[in-house]
């Protein structure tokens, strides 16, 4: 069974990251993704919208399909679908070369965990990347 890293290894994670994938974000601003990812980008961090069913810029970015589209290289992977949904986001994301996976609070999936772990990805499941970063790094970047 999957066991998060610890806090010490989630600061540095949310630290160093630079460039932030939110699959399934959500062009309507009321809902979780949107303004989670609203919230990562006022703390410094760029996003890159996965939703291949946004037609236009989210938040200013240009929205993508898959991870793997990205040119830029992409420090974690912020997942908001659900659980059972997981398993071809995880494989994207080890695609793309992802440093980390992050599934969102209530996103459980111990096989998309498996699958990144075992490509080297550091997995948090089931936690708010929001609330850890105000925790751990008091908001700032």
């Amino acid at each position: 069974m999957h066991q998060n890293p610890d806090q010490k290894t989630i600061r540095r994670l949310l630290k160093e990251a630079k460039h932030i994938a939110v699959v399934g974000l959500s062009d309507k601003p009321d809902r979780t993704s949107h303004m989670i990812a609203k919230a990562l980008q006022q703390a410094g961090y760029r996003i890159f919208p996965v939703n291949p069913m946004l037609d236009g810029p989210v938040l200013g970015e240009r929205p993508y399909a898959s991870v793997q589209e990205i040119e830029d290289e992409v420090d974690i992977v912020d997942v908001f679908r659900r659980s059972e949904h997981c398993v071809p986001v995880a494989e994207d994301a080890v695609a793309a070369g992802a440093g980390a996976i992050w599934f969102q609070e209530g996103v459980i999936n111990e096989e998309a965990a498996e699958i990144a772990e075992e490509a080297g990805l550091t997995v948090v499941m089931d936690r708010c990347i929001k609330v850890d970063h105000a925790l751990l790094l008091g908001g700032k970047g």
